[in-house]
């Protein structure tokens, strides 16, 4: 038992060693790592997949050990409660020493002042207790305690700079609020991005639905996220003239809280690195792009007009691709209606250059917007049940003879080409979209409040000397008193020395102290 109890002892004061608290904090630094350098999959799925798919057998043992879910992996759990339990066991026995060193009187005076680091001799006309009493007056703002001794002599006890540790443990217990709030955001914050049209449209952080791309927190399953509208009206970007964007202002609108029962918007200016704040989320912009206006008109008379967010290919000068897909209307045979299907797939430039018929964009401004576009016409699979995306067509299908191309031509707006069946395909115009993302970490203050108080405590634990200082009144020969002055630093830091000098000094010889 005795045996066990000892191996449990000396295991706890390994762990709670300031020496294995920085062995775990290099650990934790060394285990986040992949977390850069690998793809993640709650971050994304199908790059985290293909990355696993083509690596064989590596990329499967990385997925076995929690390469690709680091954060939520049970190694670097485990690092990170254990150096919270180091932390912890390391603080608070020295908080309790601190408390007691503080209510501790400063230690007797050394009988041989003169083997001190710093020291000084001298007689003065003054008796022991004038010399104490000069004494304590000069050093107004340390901790000292008078003693008598043997032979009516008299000593003063000295000491300074408590707050150096205080400042030293205000480091570290900020380093361990750091690493509690770090871990509370990573279980409850939430980040989504979503793609909005700047005329007029809405979006509503009322669940995961609505967003483009969500990234939950390892407790957020999306279900409770904080209500808010934001309504984009407009946007106007400023550009230099080679092309590079100055400035980007989404003008939009939000409501929130009491604002959603009625109804009411409050604007406001949205610029990058200067998101809104509201309801504890954080709405930022990111980006911004075209989204070309179609109208298909159907061989029975009857219109569809769509307008979708084209991708971006090129950020200088946004030539954007895309794909709209159409819908014919009417038709309530399923597979005649999937044969009717259309959709316009192409590039759009914004300002319209052309290589021979090639389309490009010189300029990112909406100068002289045209539009490459092919129409394809089949089954989209978009009653498949299967999710694709906005931007292109399934490839597959076309490869299966499923979707063909009918038509390939270059529009701008106002113009429109005509389908073998009738069906007519007209460019309308340019709308623009927004692209904002929506953060949510409810322990952002309190991460900068603790980093902001650790480089307080490092700044006190670093420039705050801890020192000693004694003074031996001794009664001498003829009425004279023997005043003996002695100094300690408990720190490595310079400096003590020429504070010591002015304080022996000034109670050597008041008169070159002065």
């Amino acid at each position: 038992m005795s045996a066990a109890v000892a191996f449990l002892r000396n295991t706890w004061r390994g762990l709670t060693s300031m020496r294995t608290a920085l062995v775990l904090l290099f650990l934790l630094a060394l285990a986040a790592l992949p977390g850069a350098l690998l793809p993640q999959r709650s971050l994304n799925p199908p790059r985290t997949a293909d990355y696993i798919a083509a690596h064989g057998w590596w990329g499967t043992l990385l997925d076995r050990l929690q390469f690709f879910d680091v954060y939520a992996s049970v190694w670097f759990s485990a690092i990170y409660l254990m150096l919270f339990i180091s932390l912890v066991g390391c603080l608070v026995p020295r908080t309790v020493e601190y408390a007691k060193a503080l209510r501790a009187k400063p230690v007797l005076t050394p009988r041989n002042l003169a083997r001190m680091p710093h020291h000084g001799s001298g007689d003065t006309a003054a008796g022991p207790d004038e010399v104490i009493a000069a004494a304590q007056t000069r050093l107004k703002g340390w901790r000292t305690v008078v003693r008598e001794e043997e032979g009516g002599a008299r000593t003063l006890s000295a000491e300074k700079g408590y707050v150096r540790e205080l400042g030293n443990l205000v480091f570290h217990f900020a380093m361990l609020g750091l690493i509690v709030a770090l871990a509370i955001g990573k279980m409850f914050n939430y980040e989504g991005q979503v793609i909005v049209l700047a005329d007029g449209s809405e979006f509503c952080n009322s669940g995961t639905a609505g967003y483009d791309t969500f990234r939950p927190g390892l407790r957020v399953d999306g279900t409770d996220l904080d209500p808010f509208c934001v309504r984009v009206n407009d946007f106007t970007v400023d550009y230099f003239p080679n092309g590079q964007a100055d400035q980007f202002t989404a003008g939009m609108d939000y409501q929130a809280g009491a604002d959603l029962e009625t109804g009411t918007w409050r604007p406001y200016q949205l610029q990058v690195n200067s998101p809104l704040r509201v309801v504890g989320d954080r709405v930022y912009l990111l980006g911004h792009g075209y989204a070309p206006i179609f109208t298909v008109t159907f061989p029975n008379g009857e219109k569809r007009t769509q307008s979708i967010q084209w991708r971006t290919v090129d950020n200088l000068t946004l030539l954007s691709q895309g794909a709209t897909k159409f819908d014919p209307p009417g038709i309530t045979d399923s597979e005649q209606r999937r044969k009717g299907q259309i959709a316009v797939t192409g590039l759009f430039a914004p300002t319209a250059q052309y290589d021979g018929t090639l389309l490009t964009s010189s300029y990112p401004e909406l100068k002289d917007p045209a539009v490459a576009v092919d129409v394809m016409r089949g089954d989209l699979g978009i009653d498949s049940g299967r999710g694709q995306s906005i931007f292109e067509i399934d490839q597959s299908l076309v490869d299966q003879g499923r979707l063909t191309r009918v038509a390939r031509e270059n529009l701008t707006i106002g113009q429109s080409l005509r389908l073998d069946d009738g069906t007519t395909v007209s460019f309308d115009g340019v709308k623009r979209w927004v692209y904002l993302q929506v953060s949510h970490d409810p322990a952002q203050v309190w991460v900068l409040a603790f980093a902001v108080t650790m480089f307080l405590g490092l700044g006190l634990s670093l420039l705050v000397k801890r020192r000693r200082l004694w003074v031996r009144a001794t009664p001498g020969e003829g009425g004279r008193t023997v005043v003996s002055v002695g100094g300690l630093a408990r720190t490595d830091q310079a400096g003590y020395g020429e504070e010591f000098s002015r304080v022996a000094t000034g109670l050597l010889d008041p008169r070159k102290g002065a």
